[in-house]
């Protein structure tokens, strides 16, 4: 039998790596013999003048001619590590008054600080804002080199293991996305893992960068599979324990990629790891089954989440709804909607474009008009493909005049734009009831729009005047659709 899809695109892992602390990198604070007096003279002023006139002497004992070294800087702020709130204000002072020539070691030490006392967002902050500099960030200094300077001064600012995790999630949002992957291994090279959330994170920003096969790669590298869980004490040791998120994370990755086996894989993986499953994650499988027209297959699973007690979501209603008005089942789709609202679940505009397709799927024209202005009630914007098929239901049940007065409301709103495809089945519409006049200046306003005429608005128009017996415009509108598709091979 072959191999489970997800199982043919994982990479080989890496060899186990005995652990190593961090602290074997750890370099040792200068005993006080080592300080220069400018040191001690900063940390005199620092901690024992009042707050207003303490910068007034550093300014008149600093100059920009005369700056600190990072080094020196970073001496200064590890005799404030009891006081992290000063140490920060510190460290914005050298910054505005460049007072000192900062490197990634000084970032460090201060970063450490705050991580130690907790005050994660301003460190976070600090870490951001050293990534985005070009001093201190080249083409041959790497997010991995910030990794390695924080490792080297972990101990001597007896920090927090999180600021890892803070580093990482800086470099997501900076998406330095290869440097977070490096700095996962070589944390994990170490025997630590970061945390749960960290590791979903990145997952999350793999999958968008770089697909649901590279995400799933990465999550067999952090956190293995159930079966080798307990293969070496290595493992066992460097291994995180994935939740739901992560999974969730892999499911969307792999549905957003068309990948509908792999989400089915990863469910079943989920099981194995007996991760329980929340309303996300059935919505995600649901909408799966349904895209493979497995309706009946996402019934049940919608009746095993009610089973376990999980209470739907208005994703997981919209996508029942939805699978059930693809395949033009609108009366359970009604029931479901029912129950949605019993339950005070607000719908939304997708719940109701759902419900307007599935009516013009079975020719209910009426009933998906009132669901139209339902949503123009509640100030909802249906996407221009929901509008297609209003539209050419209404234009087949010989209503065009209804459906171009639908159009031009529509229109009213700036954001709304109309397809093509609208403006075909109303100039067929038209035509086909002798309104050219009215056809022509539709097919302006759809050239204004930057639609050019295709071969079916040429059609409707030639039929339309053929039936008014105009032989000297539809000889005109041959010739010209002859000569436009000449160009648009030539093209």
């Amino acid at each position: 039998m072959a191999a489970p899809t997800l199982k043919r695109v994982i990479l080989s892992s890496p060899k186990p790596i005995k652990p190593r602390s961090l602290y074997t990198f750890s370099s040792q604070s200068p005993t006080s013999a080592d300080q220069p007096p400018i040191v001690s003279t900063v940390v005199s002023l620092l901690t024992h003048h009042r707050s207003k006139s303490r910068w007034n002497h550093l300014r008149s004992l600093l100059s920009p001619t005369t700056i600190l070294s990072p080094i020196y800087f970073s001496q200064i702020v590890l005799h404030l590590k009891s006081n992290p709130h000063l140490a920060l204000r510190f460290f914005h002072f050298t910054l505005r008054n460049s007072f000192c020539s900062h490197n990634l070691y000084s970032y460090s030490t201060i970063i450490h600080i705050l991580s130690r006392a907790r005050l994660k967002s301003p460190a976070q902050s600090i870490i951001r804002a050293a990534l985005s500099s070009p001093v201190l960030f080249d083409h041959s200094v790497t997010p991995v080199k910030f990794f390695e300077v924080l490792v080297k001064t972990y101990r001597e600012c007896d920090s927090a293991p999180f600021v890892f995790d803070l580093l990482i999630k800086s470099c997501l949002e900076l998406k330095k996305i290869d440097g977070s992957i490096e700095i996962v291994r070589m944390l994990r090279s170490r025997g630590i893992n970061p945390q749960i959330n960290t590791c979903n994170s990145l997952i999350c920003s793999v999958s968008s960068c770089k697909g649901s096969y590279a995400s799933y790669g990465l999550f067999r590298e952090v956190f293995g599979s159930k079966d080798n869980e307990t293969e070496g004490d290595v493992k066992r040791n460097v291994r995180a324990r994935p939740n739901v998120i992560s999974f969730n994370a892999l499911m969307m990755a792999s549905y957003r990629d068309g990948e509908m086996e792999m989400v089915e894989e990863t469910w079943r993986e989920m099981e194995r790891f007996g991760c329980v499953p929340n309303e996300f994650s059935y919505s995600i499988l649901m909408a799966t089954l349904c895209e493979e027209g497995k309706i009946k297959e996402a019934e049940k699973l919608w009746e095993e989440m009610r089973a376990r007690g999980i209470k739907p979501d208005v994703a997981a209603y919209n996508t029942v709804i939805g699978g059930f008005c693809e395949i033009g089942e609108i009366g359970k789709a009604e029931e479901i909607l029912r129950e949605m609202e019993l339950s005070g679940v607000e719908s939304t505009c997708i719940t109701l474009e759902h419900l307007i397709i599935g009516y013009c799927r079975v020719g209910d024209v009426d009933s998906a008009i009132l669901v139209y202005k339902d949503m123009c009630r509640k100030a909802f914007r249906p996407e221009a493909s929901t509008m297609d098929l209003l539209i050419g239901g209404l234009c087949e049940k010989k209503r065009v005049t209804e459906a171009l007065e639908i159009l031009r409301i529509a229109m009213r709103n700036v954001s709304f734009h109309p397809s093509g495809k609208s403006y075909e089945f109303l100039i067929n519409g038209l035509c086909k009831d002798g309104k050219m006049e009215e056809a022509l200046k539709l097919q302006a306003q759809m050239a204004g729009k930057g639609f050019e005429p295709n071969p079916k608005i040429y059609g409707a128009f030639i039929e339309g005047y053929m039936k008014l017996e105009n032989e000297e415009m539809v000889a005109a509108l041959t010739k010209e659709m002859s000569e436009a598709q000449k160009r648009q091979k030539e093209n």
